[in-house]
Parts: structure tokens; sequence; C-alpha cells
């Protein structure tokens, strides 16, 4: 009988998400199964559709911009999605220069701090979940600095001093597929 235990607890570990958005709140697994709730407050959804996604939406409020993907399981992309997204939303906002100052994967997150024209920065968190994609553009940083920091207790922070972006991200990758060709059945 254990042994039968520890494999059903093994499963319902692995098929939690690492990511939810439910009652107004986003939820983040974190290394010991619990989760880090963050919450919304005066927030846009808008769902988007594709042939090549089973759910698709992006969610803005001031301080957060997010697109979720849910690709088909015979659905890939032309790229790495967060390489993707970091020059699509270059292009779409006429932005003429982005360092990367910080890219940290933990798990199945990796985050990137850019210096955007030399002006400002900006917080991208990436969740990859098998054929699921979050991007979240976190314009203030708090939940950049304290998912990170729930996640590897030893982070500092250290762009309290920079100047923050508040960019209207009005765009999507999946709204753009059908032109652009980011998502595709595999050969």
């Amino acid at each position: 009988m254990g042994l039968f235990k520890k494999i059903i607890d093994f499963i319902k570990k692995v098929s939690i998400p690492s990511f939810r958005f439910e009652d107004n709140k986003l939820y983040f697994k974190l290394k010991d199964d619990s989760f880090y709730e963050y919450d919304l407050v005066d927030y846009d959804v808008k769902t988007r559709h594709d042939p090549y996604v089973i759910e698709a939406y992006t969610l803005n409020n001031n301080d957060i911009f997010l697109e979720y993907i849910k690709k088909s399981s015979h659905v890939d992309s032309i790229g790495e999605i967060s390489s993707l997204y970091e020059g699509f939303f270059k292009e779409k906002l006429s932005i003429k220069s982005s360092q990367i100052l910080e890219n940290i994967t933990i798990a199945s997150y990796t985050f990137k701090t850019l210096k955007i024209d030399n002006s400002f920065v900006l917080h991208m968190i990436h969740i990859f979940m098998g054929n699921t994609d979050v991007i979240i553009i976190d314009m203030k940083g708090n939940l950049y600095k304290n998912l990170l920091f729930r996640l590897d207790g030893k982070y500092i922070y250290e762009y309290k001093n920079e100047e923050k972006g508040s960019v209207n991200f009005n765009i999507s990758l999946v709204k753009e597929n059908c032109i652009r060709g980011f998502l595709g059945t595999r050969d």
C-alpha cells in the first residue's frame, strides 16, 4: 500500500500547474508546492482565438500585462516564446534598444529585467508548462521581486532605484499569429 500511495502522491505533485488565474488572483506554484498569491485590482481580460491554441487570453492592469497561451499538442512555436515576445513587443512598441540586466531561471520560471531605451526597466516573467506559456510584463517590479524571492530566498532585488516603465501593452502574440506565424504545426 505504501508504494501505491507514493505513486499517487508523485502524480498529484507533478500535475499541479505552476500557474493559475482564478477569483481575481494569480497563483504561482513554489518549490514546496504551496502557492504565492498575487491579487489583481481593476484588470481587463481579453480572450484570444487562433486555430493553433486551445486557450489564450491577455490580462492587463496598471501594474502588469500577461499573455496566457495553451497550444494544441501538435503545435510548436518558431522559437522560444520569451525571445519571440521580446522581439514582438520591441517592434510593436517602437522600442529602439533593450538590454538584459538580469536573467534567472528557476524550475519552470524565467525572470528577466530589461533596460528599455536606456531610460527605464521592465521585468518579464516567462512560465513554461509543457504546451502552455505565460508571459508577464511587470511594470513596477512588485510581482517579479516577490515571486523571485519566494523561489530563491537569497535573491536581492537591485532595481529599486531604477525608473520603472508604464507601457500600454495592447498587443497579443496569439492575435497576430495568423499574420506573423509565431505558432504552427510540427512538420
